[in-house]
């Protein structure tokens, strides 16, 4: 009990520090708005895209090997979560500008930075959760794009334009979420990651299916010095986004945003790996299909991890309520503590999760 206690507080707590850190270096001047605004564009424009390509790249060293029952499982619930908040966002609010946040809060996890830290420490097949996390990433964006997106009131046209007209609406919105989605700095460097994985396969398949380790070029080797230096972007993206977000909290605000933080912290820690693990079980329980606990980790990170530190940011740079979405990554970060570990003891008594 003591071994798995420590490696959830291991796992989560630098996050809660990182972000005391940013609150406490703006309580002393040492951060400003100028700062933090440009910090944010920063981080979602450079360092967060660095760290996707990354990830997909070095997680995934072929499309051979995939488990598409677990993947497939993984973005089914996912899509679920997203259709389940997205009613949970319009009746939880009026204001246009927190659904989107709320909704985003219900399916995206902090798969990529937590997550993948908890299935190595818990004894998971990390090769599988690299590959999950290939797939789950891109759609986390997607559906972020989308629920940031669709909320977002249109500016009144001029008296002299004529109104539209519903299909003209439709086709309209239809491509501004589009837009959103091609152009989205985070599925840019997702798709970067998935390209060159591509390419590594076309030429693995060109030379006879030898090892990826083998092949006559690796971005990482022939281009060692471009690939190093996108990687040291990456380890810089999650702690100074922290920073950054600690020094956009607010105490005060939690008071105008009660209702709304005790219902994305709700999904975001209970529901959604209920939904996600208890869903596996039940499928393990009464169907052919049967998931070992080489799985269960890879379920725990993807499901119950906090939301992702990226969803305040892109909250941020999509004109959403970016200080919701700052308590939703401090308020869940926090619950998750307690939920991670009272999940992993119960799975682990249960023989869910290898002890």
């Amino acid at each position: 009990m003591t071994d798995i206690l420590l490696t959830t507080l291991n796992a989560v707590l630098p996050i809660v520090l990182l972000i005391v850190l940013g609150y406490v270096l703006k309580r002393f001047s040492f951060l400003n708005k100028g700062f933090l605004e440009t910090g944010n564009k920063l981080v979602f424009n450079v360092f967060l895209p660095c760290m996707l390509f990354i990830n997909v790249y070095d997680s995934m060293t072929g499309f051979a090997d995939i488990r598409w029952d677990v993947v497939l499982y993984c973005l089914a619930v996912i899509v679920i979560i997203f259709a389940l908040g997205l009613v949970t966002a319009i009746l939880t609010t009026k204001e246009s500008k927190r659904r989107g946040v709320i909704l985003q809060c219900t399916f995206r996890s902090n798969f990529a930075i937590i997550g993948l830290s908890i299935v190595e420490r818990l004894g998971g097949d990390a090769g599988l959760a690299g590959i999950v996390s290939a797939f789950s990433i891109p759609l986390f964006n997607v559906l972020a794009v989308i629920s940031l997106t669709v909320f977002t009131k249109e500016e009144s046209a001029p008296e002299d334009r004529p109104a539209l007209s519903k299909p003209q609406k439709f086709l309209k919105n239809a491509l501004k979420i589009l837009k959103g989605i091609v152009t989205n700095p985070l599925i840019i460097g997702v798709c970067a990651g998935l390209l060159f994985v591509a390419l590594r396969e076309i030429e693995r398949a060109a030379c006879g299916f030898i090892p990826a380790a083998e092949l006559p070029f690796r971005f990482d080797t022939q281009l060692k010095f471009l690939y190093t230096c996108v990687a040291d972007l990456k380890a810089v993206a999650s702690p100074f986004a922290l920073i950054v977000l600690g020094g956009q909290f607010e105490f005060s605000a939690v008071k105008g945003m009660t209702k709304e933080i005790i219902v994305g912290t709700v999904w975001r820690v209970i529901l959604a790996p209920l939904m996600g693990i208890g869903g596996a079980m039940l499928l393990n329980a009464f169907t052919p299909l049967n998931f070992g606990a080489e799985v269960y980790p890879t379920l725990i990170a993807l499901f119950g991890t906090p939301v992702a530190v990226s969803s305040a940011i892109m909250a941020g740079a999509m004109h959403a309520d970016e200080q919701l979405g700052t308590q939703y990554v401090v308020w869940t970060s926090v619950c998750s503590v307690i939920t991670i570990f009272l999940t992993v003891f119960l799975l682990m008594n249960f023989g869910f999760v290898p002890s």
